[in-house]
C-alpha cells in the first residue's frame, strides 16, 4: 500500500517536473502496486480491514494531491518535494521499527530481505538518475534510502535468520 501511494506522489512529482522516464517508471510502478493490491486483496482473510486501509490511503493521497493543485506553482515543487522526501524515508526506514526485536534475538528472520535487498538496488538506480538530472530532492531522499538499505542488509550478516541457519544444518544433514 505504501509504494502504491508513494507512485502517485513521485507521478505527480515527476509531473511538475516534466520528466518522461520518471513519469514513465511511476506508471509502471503503479500498475504492478494496483496488481499487487488486488492479489493480497483476493487472498486477504479480513477483506475489510484491507478496504479500510485502503480508504484512509485514498483519502490521504487525496489530500496531497488536492493541495499540490492549490498551492502557489513557484511553492509547490519545493515543498512537495519535501512531503515526497518524507514518506518515502518513512517507507524505507520501517524495517528498522524492528531493530530492537533483531538484536535481542540475534536473529533477522523479522525482517522482509527480498524487500530490503531490491530497496538497496532501487535506491542506488534513483541516486544515480538524480546525479544525472541534478534534482536535490531525489538525491536526497536516495542517498538516504540507500544507507539505510546497506543498514538493514549489514543485519543479514551480523545476525543471520535462525530459520536459514537450520535449513542449512537440515541440507546437510540430508546430504551425509
Amino acid at each position: 500500500m505504501n509504494n502504491f501511494f508513494r507512485c502517485i506522489l513521485m507521478l505527480r512529482y515527476a509531473w511538475m517536473l516534466g520528466d518522461s522516464n520518471m513519469i514513465n517508471v511511476n506508471i509502471f510502478g503503479l500498475l504492478t502496486n494496483m496488481i499487487y493490491m488486488i492479489i493480497y486483496y483476493y487472498y486477504a482473510p479480513n477483506t475489510k480491514e484491507v478496504l479500510k486501509l485502503i480508504y484512509k490511503v485514498t483519502i490521504f493521497v487525496a489530500i496531497f494531491l488536492v493541495y499540490a493543485q492549490m498551492e502557489h506553482p513557484a511553492n509547490v515543487e519545493f515543498r512537495f518535494g519535501i512531503v515526497v522526501t518524507v514518506l518515502l524515508l518513512l517507507l524505507i526506514g520501517a524495517p528498522l521499527a524492528h531493530l530492537k526485536n533483531v538484536i535481542k534475538t540475534k536473529n533477522t528472520e523479522i525482517l522482509p530481505f527480498p524487500l530490503i535487498f531490491m530497496g538497496t538496488l532501487v535506491s542506488f538506480q534513483w541516486l544515480l538518475y538524480g546525479l544525472i538530472i541534478n534534482n536535490v530532492f531525489i538525491i536526497f531522499q536516495n542517498a538516504i534510502g540507500f544507507i539505510l538499505s546497506i543498514a538493514q542488509l549489514s543485519l543479514f550478516v551480523i545476525f543471520p535468520s535462525k530459520k536459514s541457519q537450520v535449513e542449512l544444518s537440515n541440507d546437510h544433514r540430508k546430504e551425509n
